[in-house]
């Protein structure tokens, strides 16, 4: 079966052995789209059966046990039904030659008897203390979801009040720095605009680091409501010009600052990095086709996948409930995998298990909202000044698509306080790049193109003269 290429879930690993003399702690790196997971495999043998425990020391997960493991001809084999996982591995004696293969998608994994040094991550443009300006690790009330958030708010040299922006993440769970592959962005944001006189806040989100709440239950909307509570933090400070205030969003950050914009007049400006301008349903798609072809999937692949996702998604957006969307999606996929003249699930995943997986990853708050939000009827409402950037590679939130968008959009209410800017090769974080794939974003040294940098920060003092 061509399996359905829907939307790419990332697990991890385990593994098992017997025979031969390999009893004991063998460790590996799996490295996916350049970021890197730390596995450890604990393997015991006997003359009659081979066990296997796996740590991932990163997600602080210990002591998983192998569903099934044997070492034959050299060859160890190894299943994680919960996981969906899977491990083969040639033993020469020395170490481990294999590939990890889980949901379909396979990476190299070595094991060696002994942790390997890693060469440090090489981000020369990492902000490194000492600083010419105060941070101040802060906590804030969301009182409309009754949470607490913690961040970090860095305030220039002087005497004030002085101009602020509220930082605001990308989709998934992120730190206050934004933290990805090695990379800080919003500590970068931060320092950068610190040094020029306009104050930064930035905080984990809902259920991350320091920050209560879950994450997990959370849509754009209430990332909003998180927002909305850090500018009125803002407006306690007797540092900030409350007057002064603005937003910059990344990714879903670029949807969530105009929720916010258009529900109070807090807002004096708002940056949109790679903010989306079409409904969500339309990113997804034309993000999975340039990612699909810029992977080497074939034009047949990604118009099968094309069509599959489209009828997925029609389904969300015809549904309120999550249990009876579930049920409808469950029964979609399995009409497709009828569809198909033969039927190859991840090892140690049963159709059932893989149906409901592949379902789940749309039945949840965060993606049925997202599929149904047009930020373009937001963007109409909202009258600040308004910078909005993309770089020319990014496949995440295509330029050529949501430019325009944002633009139009924004012209459409009356707005004529608009910068719209396209950077020649520059990827979904800013950096200057080969192809703009996500699997450079690790390997690429740089964290954000310093033409960026300047030119979020001459709009914005421009704004606050």
């Amino acid at each position: 079966m061509k399996k359905p290429l829907l939307l790419l879930l990332l697990v991890f690993c385990l593994t098992s052995l017997s025979a031969q003399d390999i009893n004991g702690d063998w460790f590996g790196t799996l490295n996916v789209q350049g970021f890197k997971l730390p596995l450890v495999f604990h393997i015991k043998t006997t003359d009659t059966a081979t066990t296997v425990k796996m740590d991932s020391p990163s997600q602080k997960a210990y002591g998983i046990h192998a569903s099934t493991a044997r070492f034959e001809s050299d060859t160890l084999y190894v299943g994680l039904k919960s996981l969906g996982a899977s491990y083969t591995g040639f033993f020469n004696g020395e170490l481990f030659n294999g590939n990890f293969t889980q949901l379909g998608n396979s990476f190299p994994l070595d094991l060696y008897p002994e942790l390997q040094e890693e060469e440090p991550l090489k981000r020369p443009q990492e902000p490194q203390p000492p600083f010419p300006y105060a941070t101040e690790e802060v906590e804030f009330q969301n009182d409309t979801a009754m949470i607490k958030l913690a961040g970090t708010l860095s305030l220039p040299q002087g005497e004030g009040p002085f101009p602020a922006v509220v930082l605001i993440s990308g989709s998934g769970p992120q730190d206050r720095n934004e933290t990805l592959m090695g990379h800080k962005p919003f500590l970068l944001i931060a320092d950068y605009l610190t040094r020029k006189g306009i104050a930064v806040l930035r905080y984990d989100d809902r259920g991350v680091g320091d920050s209560a709440g879950f994450f997990s239950l959370a849509d754009s909307a209430d990332f909003a409501t998180d927002v909305s509570a850090a500018m009125a933090y803002l407006k306690t400070r007797p540092e900030i010009n409350e007057q002064q205030l603005g937003l910059i969003g990344h990714s879903e950050g670029g949807l969530i600052a105009p929720l916010v914009a258009t529900q109070t007049e807090d807002v004096a400006f708002m940056v949109l990095l790679a903010g989306p301008g079409v409904r969500g349903d339309q990113l997804l798609l034309e993000q999975e086709a340039l990612i699909a072809r810029a992977s080497g999937a074939s034009e047949e692949a990604i118009k099968t996948a094309q069509s599959r996702n489209k009828a997925l998604f029609h389904l969300v957006s015809q549904f309120e409930n999550k249990e009876a969307l579930a049920k409808a999606l469950e029964d979609q996929i399995n009409v497709f995998i009828d569809e198909e003249e033969r039927v190859d699930f991840p090892q140690e995943m049963n159709r059932e298990t893989y149906v409901k997986q592949q379902a789940n990853q749309l039945a949840n708050p965060w993606m049925m909202y997202f599929i149904k939000h047009n930020p373009a009827f937001v963007l109409e409402s909202v009258t600040c000044p308004v910078l909005a950037l993309n770089g020319s590679n990014d496949l995440q939130v295509s330029a050529a698509q949501n430019l325009p968008a944002i633009e139009a959009a924004l012209k459409a209410g009356g707005n004529t306080q608009v910068t719209i800017k396209e950077f020649d090769g520059l990827n979904h974080l800013f950096q200057e790049s080969a192809t703009g794939a996500p699997s450079e974003y690790g390997e690429i040294e740089q964290t954000m193109a310093p033409i960026v940098l300047e030119t979020i920060t001459n709009w914005i003092l421009k704004q606050v003269d």
